[in-house]
């Protein structure tokens, strides 16, 4: 649904502007009897329903559209021209400028938000009052206090409840969280990671909500912990209202630490993170052919032969690019909410790892708020 009805939303945060508050005014679309649709239905699929058809949003379209797991029941938005764009490529699959046509309908299982952060929360919880399940793209609310509010009646409902951070679908990410887990690499010493680009400046939200909750979710995932407090600078360049560049440090229980640079002012994109471990270091490029590469390179530290004299000495093996399946995170995703919906599991995506995401990004703004200061982020 659209909060301006134009249409134009942006890939990095996955919100479409073009989605609206779900009143739309009912002309073509409006009100369309959605259990009078008259396609072979399959009973051992969940039926989802898109809402929200920005720039994201005919992403999760086309990805329902052909998943197998699941039957795409409707489209929903305020924008005529965003339904009619559907209708063009899909056009046996109904739609709806009514949100309450979503609501009210039993034969749908599920919705999929793709709709401005600031409206996840009133209508994540008519969705989940309604009974459905619910797909929220990233972030899963603009506050923690939303998001737990939000997996509260999920959970009393025995809702599933998923974030939309897609990014936890993609091969080369699986392929280094398994090198972790591995403990290939040993133990984990530090993560830099940039993601920058030119342009794509956003007035809603900051670049810490934009950017942040992919380089967030991804450290959650692979060090499967939450960190435990963040420093943070940034600058708003061009609008001095809201910040284009940050650069966050964050540390985890474990040890590790982590600096994030993103930015929406940088001569080229560039999104690169590097896993620096006791063994092994990686380097993860979502943009080069080898978005992988291992690296057999550290540091010995030789026990003293006398008192006061310690040796070091540098080790430089072989690099590794392995294999990565070309398989769309985005599929996957959607994959995993449709199977968590048949089998009662939990998402990789779970609801806990968008709720850290979410409160570490306020901490983030606290920390900014007080001129870099060190936030302690509380569960």
């Amino acid at each position: 649904m659209s909060s301006n009805g134009n249409g134009n939303g942006h890939h990095t945060n996955g919100n479409g502007n073009g989605n609206g508050n779900g009143n739309g005014n009912g002309n073509g679309h409006g009100h369309l009897a959605l259990t009078e649709d008259l396609r072979i239905r399959r009973t051992d699929i969940p039926r989802i329903a898109v809402v929200g058809l920005g720039y994201w949003g005919p992403n999760l379209v086309r990805n329902l559209h052909e998943l197998p797991e699941a039957d795409l029941a409707c489209v929903c938005d305020a924008s005529e021209k965003a339904l009619d764009a559907i209708a063009l490529r899909y056009p046996a699959v109904p739609g709806t400028t009514q949100f309450d046509d979503i609501l009210t309908d039993p034969s749908i299982d599920a919705v999929v938000l793709a709709t401005p952060v600031s409206t996840h929360h009133a209508l994540g919880m008519r969705a989940l009052e309604a009974g459905k399940h619910l797909f929220i793209e990233k972030p899963l609310a603009a506050s923690s206090d939303e998001a737990v509010e939000l997996i509260d009646t999920a959970e009393e409902r025995g809702l599933v409840l998923m974030p939309g951070h897609t990014f936890l679908y993609s091969p080369p990410v699986d392929a280094v969280r398994n090198l972790i887990a591995s403990g290939e690499l040993g133990e984990i010493y530090f993560i830099s990671t940039s993601r920058v680009n030119l342009g794509l400046h956003q007035t809603d939200v900051s670049v810490a909500w934009d950017l942040g909750p992919h380089d967030f979710s991804i450290l959650r995932y692979w060090l499967e912990e939450a960190p435990v407090h963040v420093t943070a600078m940034s600058r708003g360049c061009v609008m001095p209202d809201s910040p284009d560049v940050a650069f966050i440090n964050l540390a985890f229980p474990s040890g590790t630490i982590a600096n994030v640079e993103i930015s929406w002012l940088a001569p080229s994109k560039l999104r690169r993170t590097t896993v620096v471990g006791s063994q092994k270091m990686v380097v993860y490029d979502d943009t080069s052919n080898e978005p992988v590469r291992v690296f057999d390179s550290g540091v010995n530290l030789r026990n003293p032969e006398t008192f006061g004299e310690y040796r070091l000495t540098y080790r430089t093996g072989d690099i590794v690019s392995p294999h990565i399946a070309p398989l769309e995170p985005l599929f996957l995703e959607l994959q995993d909410f449709a199977g968590s919906i048949r089998d009662g599991g939990t998402p990789r995506s779970s609801a806990q790892l968008g709720l850290d995401v979410v409160r570490t990004i306020e901490a983030v703004d606290a920390s900014l708020e007080r001129d870099g200061a060190r936030v302690e982020i509380l569960a």
